[in-house]
């Protein structure tokens, strides 16, 4: 079974302005004359670590990685203005330009999937393949199940935590309710919502419970910008059209892509993954047996290590 290539660090960092107010953190490591690949965390708003170099073999990899609008060291944190999908989008193409780019991998998990499909879906000739794990097509029907009505009959226990910052006239709207609080004045309300929030999707994301995730997720930090970006985008429906990624399947078919999905994935169901790979034929559907939504679950961990070097065998 494959594992995480060895810890490195960045050869360089770049901070690169974008739309007033937000200013982005990027990062280069690995091979500087390797393919070009960029990973796209998750949230939005969760940022990236370390960690999350240890996909692609840096003798290979030119290996890209940014902190998104308001998410770890890019600034301001947790803002909102001005933090919509199709900015990131905007935000992708200024970094491949800065950084004189022709075409680039895409790696994206749970919202990085998403933004990975939005970006190729506008951008085709700025494509080379994508890797896509943990599934997430945005739909109102995909925050219903893990924000309302779904999720909360798997961990009812997690959930009731979940529901607690929240009076019961207002939990027939959870994201609203949420938003709210996470939007409003009051900063202990504000910080104890988005600590709810983000340990929630934390408790949910493994199939064993991990404390490590629960920590980190639970950072006051991460924590207040995961929590107010993801509801932020979820309270105006990831700002793309009903249905928006499935639609616009034809102007990525043609790209090579991986998709991998954990079978028992709480977070995003595995239908979403099914959904993709039935719109898109000639991407290679990996359901992961013993995995849950994490990314560094053994089973994910060995599959998107597996992508990655075969991606580079079929590019090269």
């Amino acid at each position: 079974m494959n594992k995480l290539f060895p810890a490195i660090k960045p050869y360089v960092n770049h901070t690169l302005k974008v739309e007033e107010p937000h200013v982005l953190h990027v990062e280069e490591c690995g091979n500087p004359d390797g393919i070009p690949v960029v990973f796209l965390h998750g949230g939005p708003g969760a940022g990236y670590d370390g960690s999350h170099r240890r996909f692609f073999d840096p003798e290979v990899y030119r290996i890209v990685l940014f902190d998104q609008r308001g998410s770890g060291r890019s600034v301001p944190h947790a803002e909102l203005k001005g933090n919509t999908t199709q900015s990131l989008v905007a935000d992708m193409e200024a970094i491949r330009e800065h950084l004189a780019i022709e075409k680039w991998v895409l790696f994206g998990g749970s919202w990085g999937s998403s933004l990975a499909l939005v970006y190729a879906q506008t951008y085709p000739e700025r494509v080379l393949g994508l890797i896509l794990r943990g599934i997430f097509l945005c739909r109102p029907r995909d925050i219903q199940w893990f924000y309302q009505d779904g999720a909360c009959r798997v961990f009812p226990e997690y959930w009731r935590d979940f529901q607690r910052p929240i009076p019961e006239a207002e939990q027939g709207d959870m994201v609203a309710a949420y938003y709210r609080r996470l939007t409003g004045q009051d900063e202990l309300a504000r910080m104890a919502a988005a600590k709810a929030w983000s340990i929630w999707e934390a408790r949910c994301a493994t199939m064993k419970l991990s404390g490590e995730l629960v920590n980190h997720l639970g950072n006051s930090h991460v924590a207040l910008s995961m929590a107010r970006i993801e509801c932020h985008y979820f309270t105006h429906q990831s700002f793309l059209r009903p249905n928006q990624i499935l639609d616009d399947m034809e102007k990525i078919r043609h790209l090579p892509a991986t998709i991998i999905h954990g079978r028992y994935d709480v977070v995003c169901p595995v239908e979403q993954a099914i959904e993709l790979s039935n719109a898109w034929p000639d991407a290679e559907l990996r359901i992961i047996a013993d995995a849950g939504h994490s990314a560094f679950e053994p089973g994910i961990v060995d599959a998107l290590v597996t992508a990655t070097r075969s991606m580079a065998r079929h590019l090269t």
